[in-house]
């Protein structure tokens, strides 16, 4: 009985405390997402929604042929592809480097996170301003004799989500660098050592141990660069017009919709295109998670 009661009473207070949790989750998440379903069965524009009327599935027809929504899915999954293998190798690459560093380690680590901490309004002005065909980097560039011209990149029709990747890296990788190296720092150095003594390289150490005992912390980097890649918006929103450009090369799904329920006042169909893309998120993020989950398994 004693017992009974004294579990009873942990349960009440670990309610109590997970309280605060519960209510944020259930009105800024799950209220909206409810909401959200909703209006994707409306035709509703929020400065007149009295007369918002009933369209059915007329929405998510729309949705499935949209072109322009196609585009802009291209658009990021083109970006990630390049973000994520090159952000993928910097931070591997720096993480083994900063392993192996005695001294300053903690200094150069700070300096590879501050960017992370940096606002993304901030760093996105401060890049466009050194890669504008005036900017340093481009200029330079032309001195060196490695560029002809300046080049335009924001009115080209495949450089800006290439020169996006590049900005993303350097503004995330410090992220993913402090998870390899806290999953590198986390290894038996017994294990390398027994290696090395049998012969084995520090390249054959990396890809046949290091590598293989990170595989908890690249799925999860792999999964959070994906969650987090189809769902860019301020890079492009700072960067482009609310169309992505000429050639609409730098828009993304979720610029898409904030133009649809904010600038075109479809919210309805906004809505929609929200729900739909994260129904692509949860499924690509499960097929990625059961590749590498077999990858795992089959090793």
């Amino acid at each position: 009985m004693g017992r009974s009661l004294r579990l009873n009473q942990e349960a009440r207070w670990g309610l109590i405390f997970a309280l605060p949790w519960i209510v944020a989750f259930l009105v800024f998440t799950a209220y909206p997402i409810l909401l959200a379903v909703k209006m994707s069965y409306l035709d509703i524009n929020l400065l007149q929604v009295e007369k918002a009327r009933f369209v059915g599935f007329d929405n998510w027809v729309r949705a499935v042929q949209d072109p322009v929504f196609w585009k802009a899915l291209f658009n990021v999954v083109y970006n990630q592809a390049i973000f994520i293998s090159l952000s993928f190798v910097v931070a591997m690459v720096f993480a083994a480097l900063l392993k192996e560093i005695r001294y300053g380690g903690t200094f150069f680590r700070t300096m590879y996170f501050l960017p992370v901490v940096t606002s993304v309004t901030v760093a996105m002005l401060i890049f466009k301003f050194i890669a504008d065909p005036q900017g340093p980097i481009q200029q330079s560039l032309i001195e060196m004799g490695l560029l002809e011209k300046p080049v335009f990149w924001t009115f080209s029709k495949w450089l800006p989500m290439p020169i996006l990747a590049i900005f993303n890296t350097w503004k995330w990788f410090g992220v993913q660098l402090l998870i390899f190296l806290g999953g590198m720092l986390s290894i038996n150095p017994e294990i390398l050592e027994a290696a090395a003594v049998d012969g084995a390289g520090a390249w054959t150490r990396f890809r046949r141990i290091t590598l293989p005992l990170l595989r908890p912390q690249i799925i999860f980097v792999l999964t959070m660069n994906l969650i987090n890649g189809l769902q860019m918006f301020t890079e492009v929103f700072l960067t482009f017009d609310l169309y992505g450009g000429p050639y609409g090369s730098g828009l993304t799904p979720v610029l898409y919709i904030y133009t649809k329920g904010f600038t075109e006042m479809e919210m309805g169909y906004a809505a929609t295109l929200g729900l739909f893309l994260a129904a692509i998120i949860f499924v690509a993020q499960q097929l990625q998670s059961r590749i590498l989950t077999r990858q795992t398994a089959g090793e």
